[in-house]
């Protein structure tokens, strides 16, 4: 709801969305009033959902069981710099890899400005020789266990930061959704690992470097003044 920059932050994720060549409807799902009325005001869709959703994949799968789409995109509302070419990517890689069910971007931790594979706040991902999604940790994976520079975080396979946006095969959102949440899920504070217990493939799709999400006030600060230099370009 923050609108220092003359549009609500949701807003300029929802534009974003928009300019995804690949994306027919933007709808966001939310269960704030607030929000409600925000959207409406911009002129955006909006779908009021459930109160007692237990996590943002259960909420998108409310709205998406009226929908009449082979794939839904869930797209984080705190990412208003998400570059639209990362989502025509990922729902790509849905569409070319049939074995796998729901798809998700990361990118090398050597392309996050002051980024920290240590910080668990930064989700890692290791990848299968497939370009399938082995584990999610907020621990560092792969461990470097031999000397820097021969492997681990300055050798040649980087730890990848996992981005939070995922692209779903309808029919599969409606079966997760109805799965019960897994050990490992709640170890890890991490919700695509029920997947990956259940049995099913995520496919990860690599792009070159991460946007920056709005996780506090401080980086919303800095969107700001990075919008404003935009603006004046």
């Amino acid at each position: 709801m923050a609108k220092d920059t003359g549009k609500y932050l949701i807003q300029h994720v929802y534009e974003r969305a928009r300019a995804a060549g690949h994306i027919r409807q933007v709808i966001i799902a939310t269960d704030d009033e607030r929000i409600v009325e925000a959207v409406r005001g911009f002129g955006g869709e909006v779908i009021m959902t459930r109160t007692d959703q237990a996590s943002g994949t259960d909420r998108v799968a409310e709205v998406a069981a009226e929908l009449d789409f082979d794939v839904i995109v869930n797209v984080q509302g705190d990412e208003p710099e998400l570059e639209p070419a990362c989502i025509d990517r990922l729902v790509e890689r849905l569409a070319i890899d049939r074995h796998c069910q729901m798809a998700t971007l990361a990118c090398p931790f050597s392309a996050v400005p002051q980024g920290d594979p240590a910080d668990p706040n930064s989700v890692k991902v290791v990848i299968d020789g497939q370009g399938r999604a082995l584990y999610f940790s907020r621990g560092l994976i792969p461990y470097p266990a031999e000397p820097a520079g021969t492997t681990g975080v300055n050798g040649p396979t980087p730890p990848y930061l996992h981005l939070g946006i995922y692209a779903y095969r309808r029919d599969f959102l409606m079966t997760l959704a109805s799965l019960e949440p897994t050990r490992l899920e709640r170890i890890e504070r991490l919700e695509q690992l029920r997947a990956l217990e259940h049995g099913y493939s995520i496919a990860v799709e690599l792009v070159d470097h991460a946007t920056a999400g709005i996780d506090t006030p401080a980086d919303y600060a800095a969107f700001v003044k990075r919008h404003g230099a935009r603006s004046r370009r």
